[in-house]
């Protein structure tokens, strides 16, 4: 697919602000006053700020709060559902302490489960589709929800926990590739499934269909080059999690757990372009791009 950076964005800063979201809520922090409105502002920027990057890549943003209506069948509106129950929990917990200097444990409980459970139902927008098999498996939401609760927790100046979950995160993120990288052939999906010609004998592209472009190429098509791939996986790996994990184990002070959360972010920002560059939607086969 090509990556859209509406898309990117969404993915990736949701996860974060999301993932702040569920560690304040447990109590692993708990501050009050200005400390926690610092805190309750970086997680509802990131969160809210990448729900409304989605909205970007629809084709009629106006119609987004129809999103809401499908609920029974669609994941989509799942999530549209779980973040807007968890922010409002979470603006009461987080009341709590900014205004009262008191932990209301029960909506913080209740707001980290739905917090949680925002990331789940982003995840499976992915991993539901059939069509997608490099996403169509359990690494999709083990690395969604491992992203998540990394970056958070590095938000969240945890830092044994957050090099010990930065570590899972960064291994989720390969046994996916190690899945995706053989999931399109082990599919068995094929040219000749692809246009039903395989009942005829050996299928292979001649041509393309026609001579332009249409919205499923445009959206759909796209091939990285090994080489390339390879390359921002490295960048992927190393900057998102390898250096973050070595700054926190080195003791830094603020400045370099800033720079270890900035790291972090463009790694999960090249993991998150490779995980749409690399989607082999089935779609490819028709157009002999697979």
């Amino acid at each position: 697919m090509h990556p859209a950076p509406s898309v990117i964005l969404f993915t990736s800063l949701s996860g974060l602000g999301f993932g702040l979201l569920v560690w304040l809520g447990l109590g692993v922090l708990a501050p009050t006053g200005w400390v926690a409105f610092v805190f309750f502002t970086i997680a509802y920027l990131l969160a809210v700020g990448g729900l409304m990057a989605s909205t970007f890549h629809l084709g009629h943003p106006e119609r987004a709060l129809k999103a809401f209506t499908q609920w029974r069948t669609s994941w989509l509106s799942r999530e549209a559902w779980a973040s807007v129950a968890a922010l409002v929990i979470m603006a009461v917990y987080g009341a709590g302490l900014v205004f009262f200097d008191n932990r209301w444990a029960v909506p913080g409980y209740l707001g980290a489960a739905l917090s949680l459970f925002t990331v789940v139902t982003t995840s499976m927008i992915y991993a539901q589709m059939r069509t997608v098999p490099r996403w169509n498996n359990p690494t999709t939401p083990a690395m969604f929800l491992s992203f998540s609760l990394a970056g958070g927790a590095l938000l969240a100046g945890q830092v044994t926990l957050a090099a010990v979950l930065l570590a899972l995160a960064g291994a989720a993120q390969v046994a996916h590739w190690a899945v995706g990288d053989r999931a399109l052939a082990g599919s068995g999906t094929t040219m000749a499934s692809a246009t039903g010609l395989g009942d005829r004998g050996a299928v292979r592209s001649f041509e393309p269909p026609h001579t332009g472009t249409n919205y499923l190429m445009d959206e759909f098509v796209h091939v990285v080059g090994r080489k390339h791939s390879r390359t921002l996986r490295a960048i992927a790996l190393v900057s998102g999690f390898g250096l973050p994990i070595l700054i926190l184990l080195a003791g830094a002070g603020h400045i370099l757990a800033a720079v270890a959360v900035l790291l972090h972010l463009a790694g999960v920002f090249a993991a998150r372009w490779l995980f749409f560059a690399e989607a082999e939607h089935v779609v490819g086969l028709y157009y002999g791009k697979r």
